[in-house]
């Protein structure tokens, strides 16, 4: 008899500030969740209902280091506010949906936007534009019981030490307990959940040697390089 020897996948997690980790299950990415970014990527920044994709756990990437991926061009950074979850659920209330979240962190949503656009036209998914290897560089997770839960302050990102993007949390369409509360209701949320809450405007393309540093009041930068 034959004997097979089966597979163990690793598992991803993000390192929380102070030790220890997170083990992340899903990664839920909201669109177009600042008006300015809207506008800026040709739509009407009017409340809509939110909409959402996904991302793979292991596009996560805490090294530092973002590699220029394969037939590509045009790769845009997006700075994003990283809300990971403790517990989770369906049809949570947006009263009592941040007691679910255990952190929050200082993200990058890496698009291939050429392959992104391309889908877009031809009415396909955009996970090739999106859902691609090391397209998530994330920092340390800081934990509700150190930051609170951060709804206004400023989110930035340099690249070679100029500004191309900048806001303020309070600027979000659809608020963190929003998220969540509407995510709950069209999927079973869990623990090691964590949602990429959107990206104020300035989006625009990187190349390699670039250094990209995201930062948000309260929680830190994130310093990433491109190679």
């Amino acid at each position: 008899m034959s004997s097979y020897v089966i597979p163990t996948p690793p598992v991803v997690s993000i390192p929380v500030d102070g030790g220890g980790e997170f083990p992340v299950r899903r990664i839920y990415c909201i669109g177009r969740n600042y008006a300015a970014h809207a506008i800026e990527m040709g739509h009407d920044p009017n409340r809509e209902s939110p909409f959402f994709f996904q991302k793979n756990p292991d596009n996560l990437d805490g090294s530092g280091e973002f590699p220029y991926p394969p037939h590509s061009s045009d790769v845009h950074h997006e700075v994003e506010l990283v809300v990971a979850l403790k517990t989770g659920g369906t049809n949570i209330p947006v009263e009592s949906a941040l007691d679910h979240v255990f952190g929050y962190a200082v993200s990058l949503d890496m698009t291939r936007r050429d392959l992104q656009g391309e889908a877009k036209k031809a009415g396909r998914p955009w996970e090739i534009g999106k859902a691609f290897e090391r397209s998530a560089p994330v920092g340390p997770l800081k934990p509700v019981s150190a930051v609170g839960h951060p709804d206004h302050g400023r989110i930035e990102l340099k690249v070679n030490g100029n500004v191309a993007q900048e806001g303020d949390m309070n600027q979000m369409i659809w608020k963190v307990p929003e998220m969540i509360s509407y995510l709950s209701e069209y999927f079973e949320l869990a623990p090691g959940d964590i949602i990429m809450s959107g990206t104020p405007s300035g989006v625009g393309p990187v190349n390699r040697g670039d250094k990209m540093e995201a930062s948000i009041e309260g929680l830190g930068s994130l310093s990433v390089t491109v190679i």
